[in-house]
């Protein structure tokens, strides 16, 4: 192979690399900390098996606009959802024994939902809209 040529494919590989590690736009993501999938259903979201259609409402609270609603399930535990979001805004599920999940808004949208925080056994959990690193609301916990 001449040198020019292995040159010119290096050079098309190298560009491949970074077309395919390049997002086109940015996309939802699940965020979580703390001692987070510790227990069952956590890592999951909450239309799995056996949890979808048993959980209810617990508190919806407001702010700029925007919706917050806390939702428990007396099986699978609880999750946290936002609507009518602006961009840069995240629901975050919050368990009072140190494990959070959040999930940001997909482009085109304005809603979000969390995975399951697994707040049964005598934890509780609370939902939290945080926009832009500032929490704006949230509810008590559960």
């Amino acid at each position: 192979m001449s040198r020019r040529l292995l040159k010119t494919v290096l050079a098309a590989a190298g560009a491949a690399v970074v077309v395919a590690v390049t997002p086109f736009t940015a996309q939802a993501a699940s965020y979580s900390g703390g001692n987070y999938g510790a227990y069952a259903f956590e890592g999951q979201y909450p239309t799995v098996g056996g949890c979808t259609g048993s959980f209810t409402e617990k508190y919806t609270r407001h702010a700029e606009g925007m919706t917050l609603r806390y939702y428990y399930s007396s099986r699978c535990g609880s999750f946290a959802r936002i609507e009518n979001s602006r961009p840069g805004c995240v629901a975050v599920a919050v368990r009072s024994n140190g494990g959070w999940v959040s999930e940001s808004v997909d482009p085109g949208i304005t809603y979000a939902y969390t995975k399951i925080a697994n707040n049964l056994n005598g934890r509780l959990s609370k939902a939290v809209l945080s926009c832009d690193g500032h929490d704006l609301v949230e509810t008590p916990y559960y």
